[in-house]
């Protein structure tokens, strides 16, 4: 530049050669400076699972006090679910499920039947099934778990509760044998099932509170539509049951109350199990 304006006679133009540049300097400092961000910058985080406790909470029922501390325990013991959270929705509140309980990562049925809502607590139960959210029912959720696959998979249609319709003429669920209120004792695990992978072992000692359970006279109906049936008592009564892993990622239902263990200052298996599925679905 400054050679072809000596030739012109010109004086060479020095300040803005400078200033060309220092400009593309600028531009090359901004460019590297972009890049550099964009490579630093964290990913998007992902949201915390939320776990929708569904039921109509009370302090004076048990299992209600346990399940806080069954998840505080479960989440402890579980890395890769640090940052569960939980909240409580009551059956009044679920008046349509897909949408008040789309924010949520999974659903868990919570005891004390009647709900207030139970059509609220039935939708519940299809929204986890179909939307294949992890499901853990207990007590009261485990029975109409039973009564929500009955209608809607296994074409029992007006599958009912002995405790809210006893003259119903397809009683899924009706009266125990013998009442199971703050009662103890022995079940048996099947082999290959979820229940039998949480707990490590073929039996274990459970407690309850409930006076219904599964209708024998239904089993097999809900077996041939895909139920399997995982839990028994000493006189070979269906205590547990539970999709396949092949259909549902964890879809367990438990008559007994493992959250019930947490009050003792243990870590409820099945809990563990069912928080580790929360946090492997994200």
């Amino acid at each position: 530049m400054d050679r072809v304006s000596r030739r012109l006679g010109q004086a060479p133009d020095r300040e803005n050669d400078r200033s060309r540049r220092n400009y593309a300097f600028a531009i090359i400092v901004t460019a590297v400076a972009i890049i550099t961000v964009q490579k630093t910058r964290p990913a998007t985080a992902m949201p915390a699972p939320l776990l929708a406790l569904v039921g109509d909470y009370s302090p004076e029922v048990s299992a209600h006090r346990a399940i806080p501390l069954a998840l505080e325990l479960a989440r402890a013991a579980t890395p890769s679910a640090s940052r569960l959270t939980w909240q409580w929705i009551a059956t009044r509140d679920l008046t349509d499920a897909p949408r008040d309980l789309a924010t949520f990562s999974a659903v868990w049925l919570v005891p004390a039947s009647p709900y207030e809502n139970e059509a609220g607590a039935l939708a519940a139960v299809r929204f986890a099934r179909e939307t294949h959210r992890p499901f853990l029912g207990t007590c009261g959720g485990f029975q109409h778990a039973l009564i929500e696959f009955a209608r809607n998979v296994a074409g029992l249609a007006e599958a009912d509760h002995a405790e809210t319709n006893p003259h119903g003429d397809t009683l899924v669920v009706a009266p125990l044998s013998c009442s199971l209120v703050e009662k103890t004792g022995p079940i048996r695990i099947a082999p290959g099932s979820l229940i039998r992978s949480a707990y490590g072992r073929d039996d274990a000692h459970e407690g309850y509170h409930c006076s219904y359970g599964l209708n024998p006279a239904h089993r097999a109906t809900l077996e041939r539509a895909g139920l399997r049936f995982t839990a028994f008592d000493e006189n070979d009564e269906v205590r547990a049951a539970e999709l396949p892993a092949t259909i549902h990622p964890f879809f367990v239902g438990t008559l007994f109350q493992p959250e019930r263990a947490a009050l003792r200052g243990e870590v409820p298996p099945l809990v563990a199990d069912f928080v580790r599925a929360i946090a492997a679905r994200g």
